[in-house]
């Protein structure tokens, strides 16, 4: 078994439950962690034999546009198309992070982490 990680995707984007955030958007960070068996492509060095972190990161970059009050559903919908997307995938884990969120104080980021096996 194999990780392959996409990290710090960063988008813009208009999520959230306030109707600012639907007009005005703000920054998200997007992690992304998936296995899978790597044994066939270190050997070969085929792309075709691996999991295409291009793929990965446009599968992101689609979901990220698709407006949602809370970011679980964005990183659902993100995992659901990678399993779909990618057969060889074991497990994926995805961390979306909301910078500077509107809550009131000084908070960096809030994040969602979500994972799903086959």
């Amino acid at each position: 078994m194999g990780i392959i990680k996409v990290n710090n995707i960063k988008l813009y984007a208009f999520h959230g439950c306030l109707d600012e955030e639907a007009k005005i958007g703000s920054w998200y960070r997007v992690d992304v962690e998936v296995k899978a068996n790597l044994k066939k492509s270190a050997k070969t060095d085929e792309l075709s034999d691996t999991v295409d972190y291009v793929h990965l990161n446009h599968i992101v970059k689609e979901e990220m546009l698709i407006r949602s009050k809370l970011l679980e559903e964005v990183a659902q919908r993100i995992l659901d198309r990678f399993f779909k997307e990618i057969r060889m995938l074991k497990k994926a884990t995805v961390a979306v992070s909301k910078i500077n969120p509107p809550i009131g104080g000084n908070v960096e980021e809030v994040v969602i982490i979500l994972s799903k096996k086959r």
